[in-house]
C-alpha cells in the first residue's frame, strides 16, 4: 500500500521508513541551488554524474575554507548529501568569529556581528552549496568518503560576503575580462614528524593570553635533517611519503617531485601549473589529505613555518605565477627575442603591482605571527625588502626565465605554507592586475635583496594589518566586511600573543628570537 507524505502529498515509496518523507526538507532550504541558479551547465552535469560514485559511499564530508584557511566541514551520510546538492547546508557561522586559538574575535552578538552583516548577528546560520566539480573519494578511509569543497552564501542567495574562494573567484573573472588566466604553480615547504605519545587533553581554559585549544602534539624528529636533499633523508622517509604521494595523486591532484629540505623532516612538495581556482584547491585539500595521512601512520604533519622544535629551519610556500592570453593560446609573460627583457611588457606591469602592494597584501602571505619569524636575519633566503631580481632567491619577487623561455614566470618567496590559498592567490593576482591596468614599471633589479635601502616588508603580523587597513586595493579585494572581520580576527589574535608576552616576561617569553610556547600551541597542531 502507498502512503502518502507529509501535508504536502508528496508520495512516499511502499516500504520507505516513515521518516523518508521528511528528507527532501531536511537541510538547507528547499530548491536553495535551482533556486538561486547557483550552478552553471558544466556543475549541473557534474552533480547528474555523481550517482554511481555516491552508491558506493557511506559518507561525504562537505567544508570550505574558513578565513584562516583551515577546512572546517560536516560528514554526511550520502542520503543526506543527495538532500545538500538541492538544497545546501545550514552551518553555523563559528569559523569566521573565532581567531586561530578559538578566541571570539568578532563580537556576533553586536547588530550585524559589528561588521555589517545582519545574518550573522546572534550567531545566525547560513548556508554552504557543494561545488560538484571539486568531488573526490578519499583513499584512505576506514568508510568509503566523498570530499568536496563548497560555497557560502547568504540566505537570500547572494555570495557570502566573508567566503574566500569568492575572492579569487572575482579576480580570476577580472582576468578573465582581459583574455587571461591566472596559471599559479605551488612549491611547499613543511615538517613531517613523529608521534612521540598519545594525543594530549584538551586545555582547561584560557591562560594568559593561550587560547582555549588543547596542547599541541609531543613529537621527535625524524632525522637529523642539514643534509640538503640528501637521498638518504628522503628514502628513509618513503614509509610515510609514499602512501601519501599516492593519495595524492588518486585524488587528482599533479605531484611534480618531494624533496628533502635543510631542517629535520622538512619536505618539499611541488605541483604542476593550475588555473588559479583549482590551484587554491589543490592547496587546501593538500594541506588536510597530508595530516590526516600522516597521522595514520603515527606521525605528525605541520604547514607551521618555524615550529617550537631544536634546529628547526623556517618552511616556506613560494607562489610561481604567470598570466596565459587565452586568444593567443601562449603565456603572457614571455618577452619578444632579441630585446634581453626579463619578461614582457604585460609581465613586467604584473611584477610592479606586486611590488606596489607588496606591504598592503603581506597580511595574505604571512597571516600568523610566527610567520614572520622567516623573515629574521638568520634567514637570508627568506625577502625581508621589496625588490626583484632575476635568480636570487633573496628577493621578494624572483623572476625565472626569459627570452624563448615558455616557462617563464615570477615566483613570490614571502608566504608562509598554512596561508589562506584564496586570499593569498587572490591578492597576488589583483596587484599583478592592477600593474597591468596602470601601466606600471618595476625599478631595476636588486643586485643586494636586503639592502638596509630598499623599502622594508611589515616586520609582525601587527605591523602587517596595519599596512593592510591602509590598502585600498586589499580593501577593494575583499569587501568591507571581510576587510573587517579579517582585521578584528588578527587583532585578537595579536591582542592575546602580547598579552602572553607581558605574563611572561620580556626577558623568558621570545628569548632573543626564539619562536615562544605561545605560537607553538596556537599553530602547530591546527595547521
Amino acid at each position: 500500500m502507498t502512503t502518502t507524505g507529509s501535508q504536502t502529498g508528496s508520495p512516499q515509496a511502499a516500504g520507505a521508513p516513515r521518516y523518508a518523507r521528511y528528507a527532501r526538507f531536511a537541510t538547507g532550504s528547499v530548491g536553495f541551488v535551482a533556486r538561486h541558479g547557483l550552478w552553471n551547465e558544466t556543475q549541473r552535469a557534474a552533480a547528474d554524474a555523481l550517482e554511481d560514485t555516491l552508491s558506493s559511499l557511506e559518507f561525504v564530508r562537505v567544508g570550505f575554507g574558513d578565513p584562516h584557511g583551515l577546512v572546517r566541514s560536516k560528514t554526511l551520510t550520502v542520503d543526506a548529501f543527495r538532500t545538500a546538492l538541492r538544497n545546501g547546508i545550514d552551518m553555523s557561522p563559528g569559523p569566521f568569529v573565532f581567531d586561530t586559538g578559538h578566541a571570539v574575535g568578532v563580537d556576533f552578538f553586536a547588530p550585524g556581528g559589528g561588521i555589517g552583516i545582519p545574518e550573522l548577528t546572534g550567531a545566525g546560520d547560513f548556508l554552504i552549496v557543494p561545488d560538484p566539480l571539486t568531488f573526490k573519494v578519499l583513499p584512505y578511509t576506514e568508510a568509503a568518503t566523498g570530499w568536496v569543497i563548497a560555497d557560502e552564501y547568504l540566505r537570500d542567495g547572494s555570495p557570502h560576503p566573508l567566503s574566500s574562494r569568492a575572492v579569487l573567484r572575482r579576480q580570476s573573472e577580472r582576468a578573465a575580462a582581459r583574455g587571461l588566466q591566472s596559471v599559479v604553480g605551488l612549491e611547499v615547504e613543511w615538517y613531517l614528524t613523529r608521534l612521540a605519545e598519545p594525543a594530549p587533553g584538551a586545555a582547561a581554559a584560557a591562560v594568559g593570553g593561550f587560547g582555549v585549544q588543547g596542547e599541541p602534539p609531543v613529537v621527535e624528529p625524524v632525522n637529523g635533517g642539514y643534509q640538503f636533499n640528501l637521498d638518504s633523508f628522503t628514502d628513509g622517509l618513503m614509509h610515510v611519503v609514499a602512501p601519501l604521494a599516492r593519495a595524492v595523486r588518486e585524488l587528482g591532484l599533479p605531484l611534480r617531485t618531494v624533496e628533502h629540505e635543510s631542517g629535520p623532516g622538512q619536505l618539499e612538495f611541488t605541483f604542476a601549473p593550475m588555473n588559479a581556482l583549482d590551484a587554491a584547491d589543490a592547496m587546501l585539500l593538500f594541506r588536510t589529505v597530508a595530516k590526516q595521512v600522516c597521522a595514520r601512520l603515527g606521525h605528525h604533519a605541520s604547514f607551521m613555518a618555524l615550529p617550537r622544535l631544536d634546529r628547526f629551519d623556517a618552511s616556506g610556500w613560494h607562489l610561481h605565477q604567470s598570466l596565459f592570453d587565452t586568444a593567443a593560446d601562449r603565456n603572457a609573460f614571455v618577452p619578444a627575442g632579441g630585446g634581453g627583457a626579463p619578461l614582457s611588457d604585460e609581465g613586467l606591469a604584473y611584477l610592479a603591482g606586486l611590488l606596489e602592494h607588496a606591504a598592503g597584501t603581506a597580511l595574505f602571505c604571512v597571516p600568523t605571527v610566527n610567520g614572520y619569524r622567516r623573515l629574521a636575519e638568520q634567514f637570508s633566503l627568506s625577502p625581508d625588502r621589496v625588490v626583484w631580481s632575476a635568480e636570487n632567491r633573496g628577493a621578494l619577487v624572483r623572476v625565472l626565465g626569459g627570452s624563448g623561455e615558455e616557462s617563464t614566470h615570477v615566483e613570490n618567496r614571502l608566504g608562509e605554507p598554512c596561508a589562506n590559498p584564496y586570499l593569498y592567490l587572490g591578492a597576488q593576482l589583483a596587484a599583478g592586475l592592477d600593474g597591468i591596468e596602470r601601466g606600471l614599471r618595476p625599478g631595476a633589479a636588486a643586485e643586494d635583496p636586503h639592502a638596509p635601502s630598499a623599502a622594508p616588508l611589515p616586520r609582525d603580523l601587527g605591523e602587517a594589518v596595519a599596512a593592510m587597513q591602509d590598502s585600498t586595493l586589499a580593501r577593494d579585494l575583499l569587501g568591507k566586511q571581510l576587510h573587517d572581520c579579517l582585521v578584528q580576527l588578527k587583532r585578537s589574535e595579536v591582542a592575546r600573543f602580547e598579552e602572553w608576552l607581558a605574563a611572561a616576561g620580556a626577558a623568558g617569553a621570545a628569548g632573543a628570537g626564539e619562536v615562544t610556547a605561545w605560537e607553538h600551541r596556537e599553530y602547530f597542531a591546527a595547521y
